[in-house]
């Protein structure tokens, strides 16, 4: 249904946009209707778009790329790539000149690098032209000022809101027994957790109390997506990443010693493994009934609610045990890691680069928008004012009304990842040292190492080079809690 409906509404845009030219009154166009108007002259051409691989790519495949080329007649061809690749093969592209692609899904934190290379081509003028700022000024500032912007300047449409959210069981919460029971061993009353002591206390009196059948909690202990959850508790313990003089790491700090202490104290009271964890595992157990409590990203608050059942895309889903009990938290400390996201960029490669961008506009745009973050298949979330306050998305299941505000409450506090140059490399030596604390080596040995690598990378890279990077990044509002 969902389809069907959002097929007629976006057709009738190339009506509506007709009209209003034969009117005269093209200035009381919508940004979506003054793309497809634009975007005509370029009918018979063809777009590479480039997206990371999995569900993301059925928007463009399945929705937006056809409805594109029945209203403006130009083709859309998706490129897909593993996650951990595109930054590759995005430079590799640009460095040989290929024009292998038009329009790219950029990670905020690999934006400065590839920016900074002369891979993106810069958006303001294209903005300016087509009268865009006004729909970008309804994004989520922490998205439309901090995640597309390097050194001011806009390389792209912020188009995903990625943030971290609190998903607790609100039977087990609400238990007469479990809430008395709790209340008389710390004092305070069992709710949300709102502090990682808190946390801690909460979720291993869960698991004294139900396990093993229900544990406290399930988190991402999986290397390659632990660091989203050490940069967020790392900053909500009060750290800082480097000196911002001399460039020196400094994640060794107590900081990040209380991060990854309490990290390994929380495994103890959670599903034995749990050290393996990774998306796939804290969803599955989630949906399952398995855990009171797990800290993800937006898509598990609606696929647990039941949201998209039924959808043969989603058919690897479990089924969710859980539909009429969820709820919905900000994470310890409040201040949620807007974890990976992506803008929509143009590459300066791009033998189509107007066409690219009337793409991206319009797909971005807040009736285009609007729609794809409702398809259950998909996994672009809620990034603009009108998504968050939207009255079809707030009924499409009992607690979406909650599950939005909560995201909007993320959107306001969250903070953005780590970005510098070469932030794949950062990120690999943070893994590596993930793989040894869970082998079993010392915290701060750990943390030594991971210090030491970060330095050695500065110096490569150049300390100046990184350091004009981290300023940029450091001076925005959701880089460090206020």
């Amino acid at each position: 249904m969902l389809f069907t409906l959002t097929r007629r509404q976006a057709l009738a845009l190339g009506s509506a946009a007709a009209l209003a030219v034969s009117a005269g009154g093209a200035l009381a166009q919508s940004a979506a209707e003054r793309a497809v108007e634009a975007a005509k002259q370029y009918s018979g051409t063809t777009l590479n778009v480039f997206y990371e691989a999995g569900l993301q790519p059925l928007d463009p495949k399945n929705f937006t790329g056809p409805l594109w080329e029945e209203l403006t007649g130009i083709k859309i061809n998706v490129i897909e790539s593993p996650n951990e690749e595109m930054f590759t093969k995005t430079m590799q592209a640009h460095m040989s000149g290929s024009g292998a692609y038009d329009v790219l899904n950029v990670l905020p934190s690999q934006m400065p690098d590839l920016a900074l290379a002369g891979a993106l081509e810069p958006l303001d003028d294209f903005i300016a032209k087509y009268d865009y700022a006004a729909e970008l000024d309804a994004i989520a500032p922490v998205y439309r000022d901090n995640q597309a912007k390097v050194e001011g300047v806009t390389y792209g449409l912020p188009d995903d809101g990625d943030v971290f959210v609190l998903y607790y069981r609100r039977d087990i919460f609400e238990d007469p027994d479990m809430m008395a029971g709790f209340k008389e061993r710390y004092g305070y009353d069992l709710a949300p957790p709102k502090t990682w002591k808190e946390f801690g206390e909460i979720g291993s009196y869960i698991t004294e109390q139900m396990g093993p059948e229900t544990y406290g909690a399930g988190m991402f202990r999986q290397p390659g997506v632990a660091k989203y959850l050490f940069e967020e508790r790392f900053r909500v313990e009060g750290g800082r990443f480097f000196d911002p003089e001399t460039m020196r790491a400094t994640v060794n700090s107590e900081a990040g010693l209380r991060t990854l202490e309490g990290m390994l104290a929380e495994n103890e009271w959670m599903p034995p493994g749990v050290e393996q964890w990774g998306f796939g595992e804290v969803f599955s157990a989630f949906l399952g009934g398995d855990i009171a409590m797990a800290v993800s990203w937006p898509p598990v608050g609606r696929w647990a609610a039941g949201y998209g059942k039924g959808t043969e895309a989603l058919n690897w889903i479990p089924e969710t045990t859980v539909a009429d009990t969820i709820a919905y938290a900000l994470p310890p400390g409040g201040k949620p890691e807007l974890a990976a996201g992506f803008s929509l960029s143009v590459a300066s490669g791009s033998k189509n680069k107007e066409a690219a961008f009337l793409f991206a506009m319009w797909m971005n745009s807040e009736e285009i928008s609007l729609q794809r973050v409702q398809l259950p298949y998909a996994l672009r979330d809620p990034f603009r004012a009108s998504h968050f306050a939207s009255e079809e998305y707030r009924s499409r299941w009992p607690s979406a009304g909650e599950y939005l505000d909560i995201l909007q409450e993320g959107a306001n506090t969250g903070m953005l990842d780590l970005s510098l140059i070469q932030i794949d490399r950062y990120n690999e030596a943070l893994r590596q040292g993930f793989s040894r604390l869970w082998a079993g080596e010392d915290p701060q040995s750990v943390l030594d190492q991971v210090a030491a690598d970060w330095d050695a990378l500065t110096d490569r890279i150049g300390v100046d080079k990184q350091r004009r990077v981290y300023t940029d990044w450091a001076s925005k509002p959701n880089s460090y809690p206020e």
